[in-house]
């Protein structure tokens, strides 16, 4: 369990050295609430306009630590390998 007042990263340093995580780019929020995906970031990651973007947060309980954006046709593939299986092995019992 954390201690109260420390911050937790989704990733370790190890695992952030290794590759994991890497910092893109930096956006800001402006008053409305939105940002700007940079340019690079957005044609390394093939992301056009009228994409559809899955947000998904990783932290613990209300604190979260960690947004990423998946493209919702990935996001949708990640889904269906995940459930399928495990759908399959319900449907078989």
């Amino acid at each position: 369990m954390a201690k109260e007042g420390k911050k937790e990263n989704c990733c370790s340093p190890a695992e952030m050295a290794s590759g994991c995580c890497k910092v893109e780019a930096m956006v800001s929020v402006d008053e409305r609430g939105q940002m700007v995906l940079p340019k690079e970031a957005r044609d390394k990651a093939n992301i056009h306009a009228g994409d559809k973007l899955a947000l998904v947060s990783w932290g613990k309980g209300e604190q979260v630590s960690c947004l990423t954006l998946i493209k919702a046709e990935s996001f949708t593939e990640m889904v269906k390998g995940m459930l399928g299986p495990l759908m399959s092995e319900i449907f078989q019992k």
